[in-house]
C-alpha cells in the first residue's frame, strides 16, 4: 500500500510540480518513466525514474534554510549510496525555465547511466 503522506502530496502537488510532471511524461517515448511522489527509504521523493536510477526534486525556499540544508545534504547522501542521482530544482528555476531543466534531467540522466554501466 502508498504511503499515506505520499498519496497526499500527489493529490496537493505545487505549481512547480506539475508543470514539471506535465514535461517528465513527455519523456517516456525516450525510455524514462517517472513516478511521482514515491515513498523510498523512508522519505517522499518528488520525482524518481528507476531505470535511471534519478530522483528530481523542486525545491522551495525551505530547502535554503540552514535545517533545510542540512536535511537535503543527508538525504541525497543516503540515495547516493544506494546509486542515484539527485538532481535539485528551484520553483523559480522551474517557473523561468522549464525547457531548460528538462534538457538537464535528460543529460544527466543519460551521463548517470553511462557511469554506471
Amino acid at each position: 500500500m502508498a504511503n499515506p503522506r505520499a498519496r497526499e502530496l500527489r493529490k496537493n502537488m505545487t505549481p512547480q510540480e506539475v508543470k514539471l510532471w506535465s514535461q517528465l511524461r513527455l519523456l517516456r517515448p525516450q525510455g524514462f518513466h517517472f513516478r511521482r511522489q514515491v515513498s523510498l527509504e523512508g522519505y517522499v521523493l518528488d520525482f524518481v525514474c528507476y531505470k535511471y536510477r534519478l530522483i528530481i526534486e523542486a525545491d522551495g525556499s525551505q530547502h535554503g534554510e540552514a535545517d533545510g540544508r542540512r536535511h537535503d545534504a543527508r538525504r541525497d547522501a543516503i540515495f547516493r549510496a544506494n546509486g542515484f542521482h539527485v538532481l535539485r530544482f528551484w520553483n523559480h528555476e522551474i517557473d523561468a525555465n522549464l525547457i531548460g531543466v528538462v534538457e538537464t534531467i535528460v543529460a544527466r540522466a543519460k551521463e548517470h547511466l553511462r557511469a554506471a554501466s
